[in-house]
């Protein structure tokens, strides 16, 4: 499967390019790609779509991180042909799982965060054990991924002894951000072992003020939220916020916000316009400037729209992201057909946005393709309806 049309809205097709697909693998069990990150670099109008090769779907059988690279230009993205295996983000005996790439802007530095685990050790078994066994690590590169630093695992250094009471961990899954102030901020989400209840997911970050030399871990969000995506907004008073849009399984999305990722962030609110997924799916916020040079900030957040499974992703815009009634109920449907994790970025012109996404025709987990949208699809077909 490559290029193809699809009703994203009544008015509109989208083209959408399929980045990676399944492999037959001896007739049996196929090769999956699961787990989309998404980031545009700016500097040299680059995409950089990652993902996980895994030998099944299955969460355990997650192998090795996988890029593909693409050109910005004149609204459209021309994609090298095939995909690049991330063979120095591994440790030996171990898989590496969600991919979450920041841009640090100063130093022209690339991180690709992800987390290690051992190979057929599952999440729920860590959670049954009260034993984390994951990794957090990172590689590098200040040639937009042509070339890669071998891994740092930072585990020990940045978590150090708080590790004992996690039953595991992971970052995002999807792209992490860097504030006005440089700060760069990973998402991430923890099973806290509390006592003797079952442990309990909180969303966090971690975080780092110089560059990406050092990383620390933020407060945890006092609340139940798991796989989470974060972006920077702007008040009124031009101070800046940053804002949680986290995986629950209350039935819908939550929202927290902090002044900055060492500061508690404030309690989760349930955003009863997000309607969360059958069990719950990962979902996508990204904040952006609808004016040139103006600080006003609005939300983009995509995630399946149907409520029970899988099924019909979805553009929400918000106007006003003080506000969780500020979700418009409208929202721009880019793939109708079975759909699950996703991520956004904006595209080099500002006009323009694109969306990494698990999707097909029978499951969501067939493969990975890249679609690009304006805002106004999301305006106009309101104003349409």
């Amino acid at each position: 499967m490559d290029i193809k049309t699809n009703s994203g809205s009544t008015s509109r097709p989208f083209q959408v390019k399929t980045l990676f697909s399944q492999e037959e693998k001896s007739g049996k069990k196929q090769v999956t790609y699961r787990i989309p990150a998404l980031i545009y670099i700016s500097d040299d109008k680059t995409f950089l779509a990652f993902a996980e090769k895994r030998r099944t779907a299955d969460d355990t059988d997650a192998d090795v991180l996988v890029m593909r690279k693409g050109s910005w230009k004149d609204g459209a993205v021309e994609w090298d042909s095939g995909h690049q295996m991330l063979t120095l983000a591994c440790l030996p005996n171990y898989r590496s799982m969600n991919p979450c790439p920041v841009y640090e802007r100063t130093s022209k530095t690339l991180f690709l965060f992800f987390i290690c685990v051992p190979y057929g050790v599952s999440e729920i078994k860590q959670i049954n054990e009260r034993k984390n066994q994951a990794r957090l690590c990172y590689i590098t590169s200040s040639d937009t991924g042509k070339t890669w630093s071998h891994i740092i695992d930072l585990t020990t250094d940045v978590i150090g002894d708080q590790v004992k009471d996690w039953a595991t961990f992971a970052v995002g899954p999807g792209h992490g951000i860097q504030m006005r102030s440089g700060r760069l901020i990973i998402p991430a989400y923890v099973y806290h072992c509390h006592a003797n209840n079952k442990p309990a997911t909180h969303a966090f970050t971690f975080y780092s003020d110089d560059h990406g030399s050092t990383w620390h871990v933020g407060k945890h969000v006092e609340g139940e939220s798991c796989e989470c995506e974060m972006a920077e907004i702007i008040d009124h008073e031009g101070k800046s916020h940053l804002y949680c849009n986290a995986r629950s399984k209350s039935g819908h999305r939550v929202e927290i916000l902090s002044k900055s990722a060492e500061e508690a962030f404030q309690k989760p609110s349930s955003v009863h316009k997000l309607t969360e997924t059958g069990g719950g799916c990962q979902g996508s916020v990204l904040s952006f400037a609808p004016d040139q040079g103006s600080e006003n900030t609005w939300l983009l957040y995509c995630h399946p729209t149907n409520p029970k499974q899988r099924k019909s992703l979805g553009v929400y815009l918000n106007k006003s992201p003080w506000d969780a009634s500020g979700w418009e109920d409208h929202k721009l449907i880019i793939h109708h057909g079975p759909s699950g994790y996703s991520d956004l970025a904006q595209c080099g012109d500002g006009e323009h946005f694109a969306c990494l996404m698990e999707c097909g025709v029978k499951s969501e987990v067939e493969e990975i393709a890249f679609v690009v949208f304006k805002l106004s699809d999301i305006i106009q077909d309101k104003d349409t309806e």
